[in-house]
């Protein structure tokens, strides 16, 4: 029994063969040219504004690994230079190492601290417990803006990553109305029929994918680093805090 079904069902795999690839007018291309040539007009849009997304989302990451390895590279130069500086109480020559950092996110807050700091103690009339707050409100306001610095681009870099599988599934849609279409036009029945659509859909999402799995590798390890940049300047300024209060003890003995 079980033999007599499988000799039937072989009986007529040439016929079902016949049925996929009739009305198919030859080999399908599957060379990106050949493919590009084949989509429609809303589909290559849509392959475009793709392209146009990976390119924003990788010249992102670019400018944001160079910022990162730059401002890594001159904080390790910079963060035991200052701290000899201040150890000897020399306020002005850890303003000058900073300001020779400038690419340093440790830089850029100590800075404004220590000139803030610097600047209060060269008032006359100041009072030492103001300078404390001045200098921790100067410390905040740039560990806000430099914070803004270090994350520049990457909301564009989430928004590619979360929205390019839907601009890739958009083509999708496109794509299986196309060959639903061209089923209705040429009144075929078979798989041929609809292979370019089917194609044409296929190309879009993976391209979709392409775009946006990078990106949101990207998004997630970049701020991950920024996050990193956040906790040491952090420290930095609690650091620097407790420099101010022992200096501020030191000057009332």
């Amino acid at each position: 029994m079980l033999a007599t079904h499988v000799a039937t069902m072989l009986h007529h795999v040439p016929a079902a063969a016949a049925w996929i690839v009739q009305e198919g007018g030859g080999a399908m291309a599957t060379d990106p040219l050949g493919l590009w040539h084949a989509m429609g007009w809303v589909a290559k849009t849509v392959v475009i504004i793709l392209f146009i997304m990976s390119g924003w989302s990788i010249g992102v990451m670019i400018d944001r690994w160079m910022a990162y390895s730059a401002a890594r590279k001159q904080s390790r130069a910079f963060a035991p230079a200052v701290a000899g500086a201040l150890r000897d109480g020399r306020i002005d020559e850890a303003i000058k190492v900073a300001e020779r950092n400038k690419k340093s996110h440790l830089a850029k807050v100590v800075t404004a601290g220590l000139m803030e700091f610097k600047a209060h103690q060269d008032s006359p009339g100041a009072i030492p417990g103001e300078t404390i707050e001045a200098s921790k409100r100067a410390l905040e306001r740039t560990e806000a803006i430099v914070h803004a610095e270090l994350k520049r681009g990457l909301g564009g870099l989430a928004t590619i990553g979360s929205t390019a599988p839907f601009v890739g599934l958009f083509g999708t849609v496109m794509g299986i109305l196309n060959a639903f279409i061209g089923i209705n036009n040429s009144k075929a029945t078979g798989l041929a029929a609809v292979a370019g659509g089917i194609a044409e859909a296929l190309v879009t999402t993976a391209i979709g994918l392409l775009v946006a799995i990078p990106a949101v590798m990207m998004f997630n390890y970049l701020t991950g680093r920024v996050e990193a940049f956040d906790v040491e300047m952090d420290n930095s300024s609690s650091e620097l805090i407790d420099y101010f209060l022992k200096k501020r003890g030191d000057v009332r003995r």
